[in-house]
């Protein structure tokens, strides 16, 4: 394929529409940069040939042109001193080199055409290549965010997979278990403690008796003569 054909179905393509067919749009937007790359350095060194060729016809036209003014010139220096025959000869020379003249400004009208065609198509390719470049950074930005975003929702769906509510769930168990055990120990202390106060005023009771034994023991018989 010419580097014309592929600059113009490169200009000419629907990039979105390659997009959407695509299997890999990111492969398929890094083949795109690489061949309007190629494609616009032979472009471009094109142009480079075809302006290089307009100089030299510019060059060639100058010349032709300043030969058929020296024709003219020697025409008229001819005509002056009384050489009509040199006057002919010298404009006859002039009128080959204006035909020549007319014949280097088409071919340098042609080169210019061609020049500011590659100019042109220099231009849109280079539209088109940055937006090419600009949908690379946005699609590879969009691919990043939704990798993000599937590793996200993979998170979240393991989070809620039966495998992990299973070991949720065992774990809820084992520390309502913790918890009842807890509890029946406070419990299991607590009979204890109760006890302990309970023989607390047993004990009270008893010294009472024992003291109000004692103070009978120690007061004097009662005598009966007195009755």
């Amino acid at each position: 394929m010419g580097v014309f054909n592929r600059l113009r179905d490169i200009i000419s393509s629907n990039i979105n529409a390659m997009l959407d067919r695509a299997e890999d749009p990111e492969k398929l937007i890094r083949l795109m940069i690489v061949e309007m790359e190629d494609t616009l350095a032979e472009v471009k060194a094109a142009c480079a040939g075809a302006m290089a060729q307009r100089a030299q016809v510019q060059r060639e036209l100058d010349g032709v042109r300043g030969r058929a003014d020296d024709w003219q010139a020697k025409a008229e220096l001819a005509l002056d001193k009384g050489r009509e025959d040199l006057a002919r000869e010298a404009l006859a020379a002039r009128r080959d080199y204006r035909r020549r003249e007319m014949e280097l400004e088409r071919e340098l009208a042609v080169h210019q055409g061609v020049v500011e065609q590659y100019h042109n198509d220099i231009a849109q390719l280079e539209q088109r290549l940055a937006g090419v470049r600009e949908k690379q950074r946005s699609l590879a930005q969009r691919h990043r965010l939704a990798r993000h975003a599937k590793q996200a929702r993979g998170d979240v769906q393991r989070a809620a997979s039966a495998e992990v509510l299973m070991r949720f769930e065992q774990f809820e168990n084992r520390v309502e278990r913790l918890e009842a055990e807890a509890e029946l120990a406070g419990m299991s202390r607590r009979p204890d403690l109760e006890e302990q106060f309970e023989r607390l005023v047993g004990d009270e009771e008893i010294e009472a008796e024992l003291n109000a034994l004692k103070a009978a023991k120690a007061a004097p018989p009662a005598n009966p003569e007195q009755d």
